[in-house]
């Protein structure tokens, strides 16, 4: 599938739409933090559940309109399953949410393929990182495990290993994927802690759903800059003139 032809102004727009879209989600969420059960909060809730599902496709707009590749626009697609999922509740569909964060997180891994770079110059380097990543997932799923609900605990660590792979590989398409990376490390590491029932912060949601957009917002634009998908449409280079009635 080849991508749709630039258009800045249209993409501009979008971006546009997409923050200021996740600025009136994360008040909601804080609203519906500061006075739970009350008619203003239970307004902030519906205000909440019903731009969560909006924010990913704004992205992906975005995305195919600069230009970018279609798998990407798939990427954030399959986050907005994801995050529609996770509203409705239930143990089925958080399954089918975690199943389509994952098939984001493989979009993801193919374009660090496609569009990436080498991690670091020195092999050593490289291997100490990806020491430090592994690191983290093991001791995540280790302090997890005991506090997971046995039917969650081996679909909770394969997921927490292809987030892994995710973060370790946004590395190859520069800084701002690799904060994505890590930023989506974050934001589902306050998931799972719920479901262990860790102590959290004060409107978890809010956090959560910062991180998260964040998040996506830095994976994208970095894939895009790895991809060398520009700001603005590249002008045609001119053509030479034609010498008529030369002989």
């Amino acid at each position: 599938m080849r991508p749709l032809a630039h258009r800045p102004r249209a993409a501009r727009a979008l971006l546009v739409a997409f923050a200021v879209l996740a600025v009136g989600h994360l008040a909601a969420l804080l609203a519906h933090a500061a006075a739970p059960g009350s008619g203003p909060a239970s307004f902030a809730d519906t205000a909440a559940h019903l731009t969560k599902p909006a924010l990913m496709p704004l992205l992906a707009a975005h995305v195919l309109l600069r230009g970018g590749p279609p798998l990407l626009a798939g990427a954030l697609l399959f986050g907005c399953g994801g995050d529609t999922f996770l509203q409705i509740g239930g143990e089925r569909a958080f399954r089918a949410g975690m199943g389509s964060f994952a098939a984001g997180h493989l979009c993801y891994l193919l374009l660090f393929a496609r569009h990436g770079g080498p991690i670091g110059s020195r092999r050593a380097r490289t291997a100490a990182v990806a020491g430090l990543y592994a690191a983290a997932l093991v001791g995540t799923v280790l302090l997890l495990w005991p506090d997971l609900p046995a039917d969650l605990r081996i679909p909770v660590a394969g997921y927490s290993l292809l987030l892994t792979a995710t973060a370790f590989g946004a590395l190859r398409a520069g800084p701002r994927a690799a904060a994505g990376g890590l930023l989506f490390l974050l934001s589902d590491s306050l998931i799972a802690g719920g479901l262990a029932h860790w102590p959290h912060l004060p409107a978890p949601q809010f956090w959560i759903m910062l991180t998260y957009t964040a998040a996506q917002y830095a994976l994208a634009l970095g894939v895009l800059a790895a991809a060398a998908v520009p700001d603005e449409p590249v002008p045609p280079a001119p053509r030479p003139p034609v010498a008529y009635g030369a002989a």
